[in-house]
């Protein structure tokens, strides 16, 4: 990619994505700005504070400890949130935008890419990221964003025309879980800080929620064309991811290193599926589905 898509300005990436969870960022800095005038209570009214405390505690000492302690847990409970949100800002478009830039240049050759899919493409950062590349090859293919919620296509569809790779672009609404394409059907297949959403009706962390992550998986190896090449970039569940891939032949399956985005743990998935199974004696024949 080039030198100044790889450091486009934040200001540009929000004015034409905006931001997915504003009220996540809101919820942090409301909290962040209270625990911030807790602290300074606690600083300029500490002797009120201490006496205050000694109505419940019997020895002074122990009542300026607890004033003490008190005031440094809500200072620092102050910087915690200041700082979750500044990384949930950063996450949702600085580095989003970039980590979409790792993941169409994990691609060799997009000369020959006819089709590539998107699955969640939410405010579309990855598909136009992979329609710009296409466009700069010269290619004739097209992208196709898939997300569970009409709305969200529509607003992707805008962005994609803001920046000017509308026509490379195809969004539909459609369940993720059973993805409404064709065996053998895209070149390319990506996806970026969605899969660990799915199931989560069920908890991330039940047994139920797993299945559906690796069901979505398992489509997203159905949909690929042998040959073809499969990039995701996600939360917390990476090594799930790689069993599962492992466990379908995958090849050149490439981990990342160790990304912090929304507070926690990530890492890019890198894939080739094979491009023949041949089914001999003592062989089973793969079904990509789950």
């Amino acid at each position: 990619m080039g030198k100044s898509n790889s450091s486009r300005d934040w200001t540009q990436i929000y004015a034409i994505y905006g931001m997915d969870q504003w009220q996540t960022l809101v919820f942090l800095l409301f909290h962040a700005v209270f625990f911030s005038l807790l602290s300074l209570l606690f600083l300029f009214y500490f002797e009120s504070i201490f006496h205050f405390f000694q109505t419940f505690l019997s020895s002074p000492g122990a009542a300026r400890f607890a004033a003490g302690f008190s005031g440094c847990v809500t200072a620092i409970s102050a910087v915690c949130l200041f700082f979750a949100a500044a990384n949930f800002f950063y996450s949702a478009g600085p580095l989003h935008y970039d980590m979409a830039q790792r993941m169409v240049g994990s691609v060799n050759d997009w000369s020959t890419v006819k089709l590539a899919l998107d699955i969640g493409c939410r405010r579309g950062i990855l598909l136009n990221a992979v329609a710009t590349q296409l466009k700069k090859t010269g290619s004739s293919g097209r992208v196709v964003g898939l997300d569970p919620s009409k709305r969200t296509t529509l607003s992707t569809l805008r962005t994609a025309n803001m920046e000017g790779v509308g026509e490379y672009v195809t969004c539909r609404e459609g369940d993720v879980r059973s993805l409404p394409f064709g065996d053998n059907y895209f070149d390319v297949v990506v996806s970026a800080v969605f899969v660990h959403t799915v199931g989560k009706e069920y908890g991330h962390r039940t047994v139920e929620a797993a299945a559906e992550r690796v069901r979505v998986l398992g489509e997203m190896v159905r949909v690929l064309k042998p040959g073809g090449v499969g990039v995701l970039w996600d939360l917390l569940h990476v090594p799930e991811y790689v069993r599962r891939l492992q466990e379908l032949k995958m090849e050149d399956i490439r981990v990342s290193e160790r990304v912090t985005a929304f507070m926690v743990s990530s890492h890019m998935v890198s894939f080739r599926k094979p491009s023949q199974h041949v089914v001999g004696p003592g062989e089973v024949c793969l079904d990509w589905r789950i």
